[in-house]
C-alpha cells in the first residue's frame, strides 16, 4: 500500500492562470505556506520561513478558481504530489513538482 496525500492551508500568491487543454479547463497558481518564527530553548532565533507550492486544478475546480480565487485568497487544499520532467529548447532537463488538487475550500477572500 502507498499514500500520496498533501494537505495545505495558505495564501494564493498570484491570480490563477486559466488555460484550456482540448476543452478541459486548467487553473494554475502559486500558494504560500509560512512557518512562524520562534526561539529555541537555547535562545536561538529562528526566522519565519515561507514555502511556495505550485497548484494545479482541472475541470470544475478550475472553473471555480477562475470565478472566485484571487491573489491573497486563503485556501485549504487536499491533493496529490506530481513531478513532471521535460527538456527545454536548449536541451536542458527541467522538472517541476505540483500539487494536483482533488478538493479545496476557500477560507477567506481578498
Amino acid at each position: 500500500m502507498s499514500v500520496n496525500k498533501v494537505i495545505l492551508i495558505g495564501n494564493v500568491g498570484v491570480d490563477p492562470e486559466i488555460r484550456y487543454i482540448d476543452t478541459r479547463p486548467l487553473a494554475s497558481f502559486s500558494l504560500a505556506t509560512t512557518d512562524a518564527a520562534y526561539t529555541t530553548a537555547s535562545g536561538a532565533q529562528i526566522p519565519e520561513r515561507t514555502e511556495w507550492h505550485r497548484i494545479v486544478m482541472w475541470d470544475r475546480n478550475a472553473e471555480t478558481a477562475e470565478k472566485f480565487i484571487r491573489k491573497g485568497t486563503r485556501l485549504y487544499i487536499e491533493g496529490k504530489l506530481r513531478t513532471r520532467t521535460w527538456e527545454d529548447r536548449a536541451a536542458i532537463k527541467r522538472s517541476v513538482t505540483e500539487i494536483m488538487v482533488e478538493r479545496f475550500e476557500i477560507l477567506s477572500r481578498q
